[in-house]
């Protein structure tokens, strides 16, 4: 029987909600699958052992000096073609990409053999970080902007769980099970190859941040964009500072799914690379121009830099405390632990109250010296578990200093500002971790042994920490005036009381 003509608006307007829901949902379910199998890598806290062990029969010295530093390097010449190739290829080329060069980097470490072929294989694990980045931007281009907060949780919550699954079944399968490290090598190859297959499901974008956008005239209806600074939806206003762009970004079909004109027009358009590359730029020369943005964008790049260096050979400080092949070790569950207190400070994050524009300088200076004593604690107290414990309270507090950094940044840039500054402070971050690589630990510099490098790195976050103190009570110093001198101002422009003569 036909339906009536007042039955069919109503049956669409109540069908239109389910497939809002699944043009979201199954990206998102499809997108949270790949972060999560992509870390279920169980032998990855076992690596320093891996290669030293009988599999690979590797020196520390060319595990240290000449293997690890290749990461380093290749991470850095990549991140900046990937970053533009990326967005030009819509994202989804670059994420099978990342889940291929995972499997060709866990292929090889089953079975590659030799100091050379190792080291091509941390070249393709620089791949596969490089193009992380694929990941974390691949939900925005096909899903609302209304949507970006939640879904960003899902994803990045993905990660979180599978990175602490693959740690503690890699402690419990060696510790409890007894398994070889070549099977958990095994079933770290399993898990990326399920996340490859996986990301063969996840939808085209059809748009992308900086070279595809589909013009708002084409459009029938307004969209809403999303205050970043309140969380509040706005119709468009021409006081919020947006990237070129960014109104084309929040405007168009999210599934692609739009008419067959707009998707015709749309494969038409050709990209201007020179005017991407121009607008990037004094983009960027916009958002560092903030005394604010520049101050929380330094202590990202210096401390990841740090960061990044001390999670790297940490699995060797440890191997140098405690050899494991003499001992029981812990490594998987001491990420697993990190990880997870670290994700329950991030959320605890969420709860401080507090003017981060006066006093967050001072609290980055603080929080950094804490780092740099548990850095030193690491490398000096030549005790395993009080290792571990500063390795975790070294994790705890980046984790969570890593988090504001990350609030204060986005809270008033667009989309596309918030993933060009990232970039930037995490390419800067891999240049100096690079010439921190080149002078410390490479071969060909200086070539230092695992604890000397410990004891730099705990004295390059004092240092850190020393700048921002200075830097935090000048900014206290010279707020504290203004206020005084604001104070003194209004006073003075008061009228005053009339004496008792002029009665």
């Amino acid at each position: 029987m036909a339906d009536s003509p007042g039955e069919r608006p109503a049956r669409r307007s109540a069908r239109a909600p389910c497939e809002a829901r699944c043009c979201w949902a199954l990206p998102t379910a499809l997108l949270c699958a790949y972060g999560f199998f992509c870390n279920v890598r169980p032998s990855e806290p076992f690596l320093t052992r891996y290669l030293l062990g009988p599999h690979k029969n590797l020196s520390e010295a060319q595990v240290f000096n000449e293997i690890y530093p290749v990461w380093t390097y290749s991470y850095l010449a990549l991140l900046f073609p990937v970053f533009l190739a990326t967005d030009y290829l819509r994202y989804k080329p670059v994420v099978l990409l990342q889940g291929l060069s995972l499997i060709v980097t866990w292929f090889m470490l089953l079975y590659a053999q030799g100091l050379r072929a190792i080291q091509l294989l941390e070249f393709f694990y620089g791949i596969g970080t490089a193009t992380d980045i694929a990941y974390y931007s691949y939900i925005y281009s096909v899903v609302d902007i209304n949507l970006y907060q939640k879904v960003t949780s899902y994803c990045r919550s993905a990660t979180l769980v599978g990175y602490t699954v693959g740690s503690v079944s890699g402690q419990v399968l060696v510790s409890v099970a007894g398994w070889s490290l070549f099977s958990l090598n095994v079933i770290s190859l399993t898990s990326v190859s399920i996340a490859f297959a996986t990301a063969w499901f996840l939808p085209m974008p059809q748009k992308s941040l900086f070279f595809h956008h589909v013009s708002r005239q084409r459009l029938s209806c307004e969209m809403k964009v999303m205050d970043c600074k309140n969380g509040a939806a706005v119709q468009d206003r021409p006081d919020v500072q947006r990237a070129p762009g960014w109104e084309d970004e929040t405007k168009v079909p999210l599934n692609g799914e739009g008419h067959s004109a707009e998707k015709q027009s749309t494969q038409k358009h050709k990209v201007d690379i020179a005017k991407v590359l121009k607008d990037l730029w004094q983009d960027f020369l916009h958002c560092y121009s903030s005394r604010t943005m520049l101050c929380w964008s330094v202590w990202w790049a210096l401390s990841t830099c740090g960061y990044f260096q001390v999670i790297n050979y940490a699995q060797g400080l440890w191997e140098m405390v405690l050899p494991s092949q003499s001992a029981d070790i812990y490594n998987g569950a001491v990420e697993a632990a990190s990880t997870l207190l670290g994700a329950i400070a991030v959320v605890a994050v969420g709860y401080i109250k507090t003017s981060w524009a006066m006093w967050g300088e001072v609290a980055l200076a603080l929080f950094s010296f804490l780092i740099a004593a548990a850095v030193y604690v690491m490398d000096t107290v030549h005790n395993i578990w009080v290792c571990y414990a500063s390795y975790v309270i070294f994790r705890i507090i980046y984790m969570m200093l890593i988090t504001i950094a990350t609030y204060q940044i986005a809270a008033n840039l667009s989309v596309e500002r918030y993933a060009l500054v990232f970039g930037a402070n995490t390419f800067i971050a891999l240049a100096l971790q690079t010439l921190l690589t080149l002078i410390v630990v490479d071969a060909s510099g200086l070539g230092l042994d695992i604890v000397t490098q410990f004891m730099i790195y705990a004295s390059y976050f004092a240092a850190i920490s020393l700048v921002f103190l200075v830097s935090g009570i000048c900014s206290i110093v010279r707020t504290y005036r203004r206020q005084e001198q604001m104070q003194s101002r209004s006073l003075e422009s008061q009228p005053s009381a009339p004496s008792r003569d002029s009665w």
